[in-house]
C-alpha cells in the first residue's frame, strides 16, 4: 500500500516531519519496485536519514 497525504507507517510516527516525508518518498518508490513492505518501509526510513546526512542543508530549510 502506498503512502500519501500524510499517511505514512507507523514505524515513522516520531520523526522529524522532513524526514518522515523524505523516507515515504524513498518508501514509495521501493515499494513500487520490490512490492514488500517491510523492506519499502526500513530501507526508506534508512536512506532518508543517509540523504539527510549528506545535505545537512535541506534538513534545516524552512520550506513547510
Amino acid at each position: 500500500m502506498p503512502w500519501y497525504n500524510g499517511d505514512y507507517p507507523p514505524s515513522y510516527k516520531n520523526q522529524p516531519p522532513k524526514l518522515r516525508e523524505k523516507a515515504v518518498e524513498i518508501a514509495n518508490e521501493i515499494l513500487k519496485e520490490s512490492g514488500d513492505e517491510g523492506l519499502a518501509i526500513a530501507t526508506g526510513l534508512k536512506k532518508a536519514r543517509e540523504y539527510f546526512k549528506d545535505h545537512p542543508e535541506e534538513a534545516d530549510a524552512d520550506n513547510d
